[in-house]
């Protein structure tokens, strides 16, 4: 109860105009109290209408009266500041700055509880009786408090728009219905929002359909993303256990050919360690032979030479030696090769199988496939760098910066023999492997076909297996001054588009998408294939006649 009083009194030295505690209290003629500046400011105010009043009991006084501070209740102030209170907290009843004040309040304007339509006001619970007693106001419109009721007078004619023009598509008054907006299609600004409310009412329909749509797709991408997180980590668990057991697998092969060895050396060591020990018993019995013979070749008396001879010329029998000479001195120089040989045969299992994991791996695609870009900045977020394998490359083919480059000599190159190399026809294959998505550009000069393949195609021989485009394993275009035409299983597909010496191809592996595109300032498609890959391509080349003509794989950056 004291603290109750305590506030009373602290309201009692309160400003009535900033409801503050009073600064340099001042007194007006009718007894009420204001902060000196406060009152000035409202008098200010009133100054064109040289009459100022008192904004509690609205008491005029004429003229201006002048302003003195009051001493005693400055220090009575003081002294409620010095005891640590502050002013009583603002009544929850009053507006602040971001609430709506009622518009009959005068001077401590409370919050409004509903602004009116048709009287363009707001009115506190207390201002706001008449509208619920009076017949008056049963037709005004009630809604909850607003700061934009003036945004409904018009400023021109300063009438309620209670029009809307259709043709013009904003609120109006009726008198610019007749005026500047007459002859168009004019309505009520209720039957309009009839209108709309109906049009609203189905956009949210489908905005909650669309709401209720979208939740159920996320809940399906949610439990598709727990799905494939089971799957990779099953797979990422199957695959370390399957690698485990192949490394115990070469690891137990290569302890056993390392025991192979090891007891094959132990036995030829031995065979030769025991040949070895007859060696050197024959050579000691030979030179003890030796030594006697020499003796008796010294003998001076020839009847004891001849006794002697018969028993010390014989020679015991030789051990046979001639196995030592019936192979070469290779030992288990052979064991290497065919370890090595295994290697390769391994390292090019792994290599093609490798290829086809991480297309498969790369082909998980749960979402729909990308679009296909549309800028060149776009393509080059998926730019591939491609290299030329000199081991596919026929011989009349150059390769040079870096193996990106291709050129038709006259004079055939000295590569050395390999499966793998065409032998026909002038063509050539990347080193690296296409899956996923991939963009890349060719610069090209006279006649040049620029080709993806798969790499079984065939490499040797005159037939259409070999060649790019003439056959179910390669696509290619061809490109020359004359145009451009599109090759695939034998069959000729002419294409158009604007000439250029560089041209792009895109690969979108899992969705099956290989596109070529004219490049120059802009990018033109030429020719788009919609199709199945089964096998990881190769990008290719195929010169056709001219000597000279090159092609490049471009560095883009």
């Amino acid at each position: 109860m004291a603290q109750k009083g305590v506030q009373l009194d602290l309201e009692t030295f309160s400003c009535a105009i900033c409801l503050d505690l009073l600064k340099d209290p001042v007194a007006v003629p009718c007894g009420h109290s204001y902060c000196m500046n406060c009152i000035k400011s409202f008098w200010d105010e009133e100054d064109e209408k040289k009459i100022h009043s008192c904004p509690q009991c609205r008491q005029t006084f004429t003229p201006r009266p002048v302003l003195v501070k009051n001493t005693m209740l400055a220090a009575l102030v003081e002294e409620l500041k010095k005891t640590g209170l502050q002013a009583a907290p603002a009544d929850p009843g009053y507006a602040g700055p971001e609430d709506v004040a009622c518009d009959v309040c005068t001077v401590r304007k409370l919050k409004a509880l509903k602004s009116c339509l048709v009287c363009l006001a707001s009115y506190c619970e207390t201002h706001l009786q008449p509208h619920f007693k009076s017949p008056t106001f049963e037709k005004h419109k009630l809604l909850d408090p607003s700061k934009k009721l003036q945004e409904n007078i018009c400023s021109r004619h300063d009438e309620l728009m209670k029009m809307f023009c259709r043709t013009d598509q904003q609120c109006i008054c009726y008198l610019c219905s007749v005026d500047e907006h007459k002859g168009h299609d004019t309505v009520s600004a209720a039957a309009e929002r009839t209108e709309r409310q109906r049009e609203l009412e189905l956009s949210r329909q489908q905005i909650q359909q669309r709401i209720q749509d979208r939740e159920r797709d996320v809940k399906v991408l949610q439990q598709e993303a727990e799905a494939i997180n089971r799957s990779a980590d099953k797979a990422v668990e199957d695959s370390e256990k399957i690698f485990t057991e192949l490394i115990h697998l070469i690891e137990k092969r290569s302890s056993g050919v390392k025991q192979r060895i090891r007891s094959q050396q132990k036995t030829e060591v031995s065979q030769v360690k025991e040949l070895q020990e007859k060696l050197e018993q024959e050579i000691n019995e030979l030179k003890r032979k030796d030594a006697e013979l020499k003796q008796l070749s010294h003998t001076e008396d020839h009847n004891q030479f001849l006794r002697n001879y018969p028993s010390l010329s014989g020679l015991s029998q030789s051990t046979d030696s001639s196995s030592i000479n019936i192979r070469p001195l290779r030992y288990f120089e052979d064991v290497t090769a065919a370890v090595s040989e295994v290697r390769d045969k391994l390292q090019d299992i792994l290599t093609e199988k490798w290829t086809n994991i991480l297309m498969t791996v790369t082909g998980v695609d749960v979402l729909l496939p990308q679009p296909e870009p549309k800028t060149r900045a776009g393509f080059l977020k998926y730019s591939q760098e491609i290299t030329l394998d000199p081991n596919t490359a026929h011989t009349g083919l150059l390769l040079s910066e870096g193996n990106r480059k291709a050129t038709l000599m006259k004079q055939h190159q000295s590569y050395p023999s390999h499966p793998e190399r065409f032998t026909k026809y002038f063509q050539v294959l990347s080193r690296e492997s296409l899956i996923g998505r991939c963009y890349w550009e060719v610069e090209w000069r006279r006649r040049v076909y620029v080709a993806v393949a798969y790499k079984d195609i065939r490499r040797t021989g005159r037939s259409d297996e070999c060649v790019f485009g003439f056959n179910n394993k390669s696509w290619t275009l061809n490109c020359d001054q004359m145009g451009y035409t599109f090759w695939y299983n034998s069959i000729k597909t002419p294409v158009s588009g604007p000439q250029s010496s560089r041209v792009g191809v895109y690969l979108d592996h899992s969705a099956g998408i290989l596109s070529f595109y004219s490049v120059s300032e802009t990018m033109t498609l030429l020719h788009r294939v919609q199709t199945t890959f089964t096998q990881p391509l190769y990008a290719g080349l195929w010169f056709s006649g001219y000597k000279g003509t090159n092609a490049e794989f471009c560095e883009l950056k």
